[in-house]
């Protein structure tokens, strides 16, 4: 049973504020603010408790999603909730950041009007949802896959106007415009344990395939993987480098009868997004890390503690998008968290960069040099998939009359990527 619904930005602005029970004022906000900022590190415990009543929260686009509750609830439901209602937020606003739910605001009452009544959770379908959800979601730039600016001296045709845009994956699944899309996304998350020399200690690759369908409804999709892919290390075919996983999932709705011979995926995806596969590899990686670094640690003659860090991108430079450049880096001192944070927005392939630090510590000693350290990395690689693992093609069948549009993107993301110095 959830007393309260709200949404708070990283400082701490009210976006949403849905109250079902009563049982709970709103400066519950404010306290849960105050307990979340007070307590140190970068991942605060989901589950907190203040007095008799419970937040349960979840950090999503940069924001907080928190639902409250007095009575003996599982917080696995309620955080499993929370995940959904991301999803629903995400699938009819488009994105998840603060100045989206701004514009949205109406929209997103409306689904908490719908999703949750009194307390008890009524549905997070999207496919139900679709039937009540009157508001359109505001996008602050309009979405087109036939934007006039790709198209290149006397109507000719360009390598730009065949990639669809960055905005396209953030499209709303509710709209007034005609096009019928469909994006496919395979994204891979990164955690990695390195030591000192670079030796890999501990690697653990988690992947999945996403399809977002803007479709009000579909015919079935044939997804087509790498005729080489393989789950363990026994299930080995075709002529290619071999393409594998230790574990792979599939959704409930996807049918696998091709999928052993031809390595084909057929779903008939409902409006809205969902993952129809989930993968695993552990330890051994078909490429190395994408990141090297290459510290040094020293005491100079003044007691200051100096950090000399080389940090090396091992991809090739084709791997990253042209619009990489030099990067503006940044750094900042954390002395809550006794960190130093050092920000590159854009890292091309093959590149290498450097950086010196000078820290006034008190008390330096030789063996508090030991202490320095690890480094911990958070980045996100377009067009790269850490597996190896590429979509040969996606056909609907039967062809949907009307102009359609298809399009796969691939991205690879850190979760722990961990470097001992």
């Amino acid at each position: 049973m959830i007393s309260q619904v709200f949404i708070l930005s990283s400082k701490g602005d009210h976006l949403i504020y849905k109250d079902y029970r009563g049982e709970a004022g709103k400066d519950a906000v404010n306290k849960f603010y105050e307990m979340v900022t007070a307590l140190t590190g970068d991942q605060p415990p989901v589950v907190m408790k203040h007095k008799e009543l419970h937040f349960v929260h979840i950090r999503q686009g940069g924001l907080y999603w928190v639902a409250t509750t007095k009575a003996d609830a599982s917080p696995f439901t309620i955080i499993e909730f929370l995940n959904r209602l991301t999803a629903l937020v995400k699938d009819y606003c488009g994105c998840l950041s603060e100045k989206s739910l701004q514009m949205n605001f109406a929209l997103i009452y409306e689904l908490l009007d719908e999703v949750v009544d009194f307390g008890y959770i009524q549905t997070t379908s999207t496919d139900i949802l679709k039937n009540f959800i009157q508001t359109e979601a505001v996008s602050s730039k309009p979405f087109s896959l036939f934007d006039l600016s790709n198209v290149g001296l006397f109507g000719a045709d360009t390598q730009q106007n065949k990639v669809a845009p960055s905005a396209a994956a953030t499209r709303p699944i509710v709209s007034s415009q005609g096009e019928q899309v469909k994006n496919v996304s395979t994204a891979g998350c990164y955690g990695l344990f390195l030591g000192a020399s670079g030796v890999l200690m501990k690697a653990d690759i988690e992947g999945e395939i996403r399809v977002k369908c803007y479709m009000p409804s579909c015919s079935e999709m044939r997804i087509g993987l790498n005729e080489e892919f393989s789950i363990g290390k026994s299930q080995l075919s075709g002529y290619g480098a071999a393409v594998r996983v230790d574990e792979c999932s599939f959704h409930q709705a996807v049918r696998l009868d091709e999928f052993d011979t031809y390595r084909i995926l057929k779903v008939c995806p409902s409006q809205g997004e969902q993952t129809v596969m989930q993968y695993q590899l552990c330890d051994d990686l078909p490429t190395a890390p994408p990141f090297r670094l290459f510290p040094s640690i020293e005491r100079d003659s003044g007691g200051r503690l100096l950090m000399y860090l080389k940090l090396r991108c091992d991809l090739p430079p084709k791997s990253l998008s042209q619009e990489l450049s030099s990067p503006d880096q940044s750094a900042e001192l954390q002395p809550k968290n006794k960190a130093v944070h050092w920000e590159i927005p854009r890292f091309p392939g093959g590149a290498q960069l450097s950086a010196l630090f000078k820290l006034e510590v008190s008390g330096l000693s030789s063996a508090s040099l030991q202490e320095v350290g690890p480094v911990s990395l958070s980045f996100e690689l377009p067009k790269y998939t850490c597996t190896g693992l590429q979509i040969r093609f996606l056909r609907l069948s039967p062809i949907q009359p009307g102009p359609s549009q298809r399009w796969v993107r691939y991205v690879t993301h850190s979760d722990s990527y961990t470097i001992r110095i």
